[in-house]
């Protein structure tokens, strides 16, 4: 079965206008401002999808864009000054970074209640990509329904996911810093137990033979489907190009008769993520809001 990525999606989608509309009725807009740095076409076109979500929210959007990498110096002062901004809500600093500027001390340089991709150590906020995935969990292991129920509350979750999922073997395939590192620190907070392999991980063949469920995060084919148990249940964000398409960790046609579920590229885990991105503003607008009226 494929998970119905794109349905959840747009039933998030309605949600979510509707608070904007709420918030602005009450006087308080929600504005974006993200970092945008070189000129990658992938980059570029990541940054106008985000751009054309929030336009269909009714969410300001901004983008402070550097052509070519700045010094880092003068990179994070901007990020101070602009993100202290009253006007502006929460803050993205689009990645992959040039070696450079990576480093996570970036984003204490954005207020706490601005930082939305939960990169803080004592963030409010979960990552984006971790809570879609936590949604497509409840989805697939809870009542295969599509409500408001599905949205993921860090505290009220917790409960289910480690009733559900305690008897799973669970692995997460990617430790980067869009993909596998956030989702394992959503799955962390849930307190799921799960193992995290990587390219340099001895026999990674044992962890799929043994896997109840499977999350991908590579941007590489590395799924073996013959190797995988029958009615294991995979969950792609992993992205790439392969003769001009945008494809995922494995295979579709080749692993939809051995997985139970599975979540397809694109259309799956990612228009969910992005929509995740826009429920932390929202609720940055919220708890922004609540400290003004104090």
């Amino acid at each position: 079965m494929q998970l119905p990525g794109k349905e959840i999606a747009q039933f998030f989608e309605d949600q979510l206008a509707k608070e904007v509309a709420r918030l602005k009725h009450r006087r308080h807009p929600v504005k974006l401002l993200v970092f945008l740095i070189g000129q990658s076409a992938e980059q570029l076109s990541f940054v106008k999808m985000k751009q054309r979500v929030a336009q269909r929210l009714g969410i300001l959007f901004t983008t402070h864009h550097f052509p070519t990498a700045p010094i880092f110096e003068a990179f994070v002062r901007t990020v101070k000054e602009k993100s202290q901004s009253p006007d502006v809500t929460g803050v993205v600093i689009q990645q992959p970074l040039p070696n450079t500027l990576q480093t996570n001390s970036l984003y204490d340089f954005i207020p706490l209640e601005k930082e939305i991709e939960g990169q803080r150590r004592k963030t409010p906020f979960l990552p984006p990509i971790g809570m879609a995935v936590l949604t497509c969990l409840k989805y697939v292991y809870g009542q295969n329904k599509i409500n408001r129920h599905l949205l993921v509350d860090a505290v009220e979750d917790r409960g289910f996911f480690k009733k559900t999922l305690r008897h799973k073997k669970v692995v997460l395939v990617g430790r980067g810093i869009t993909g596998g590192r956030p989702i394992g620190k959503a799955l962390n907070e849930m307190r799921i137990n799960f193992f995290n392999i990587n390219s340099q991980t001895p026999n990674p063949e044992y962890y799929y033979e043994n896997a109840d469920l499977v999350i991908t995060a590579t941007g590489k084919n590395v799924i073996n489907p013959a190797l995988l148990r029958p009615g294991v249940v995979l969950l792609n964000v992993g992205l790439r190009r392969e003769k001009g398409k945008l494809v995922g960790d494995y295979d579709e046609k080749a692993i939809k008769e051995v997985a139970s579920v599975y979540s397809t590229t694109p259309g799956g885990i990612g228009p969910i993520d992005v929509l995740y991105l826009y429920k932390n503003l929202i609720d940055a607008a919220k708890l922004q809001c609540s400290r003004k009226t104090k």
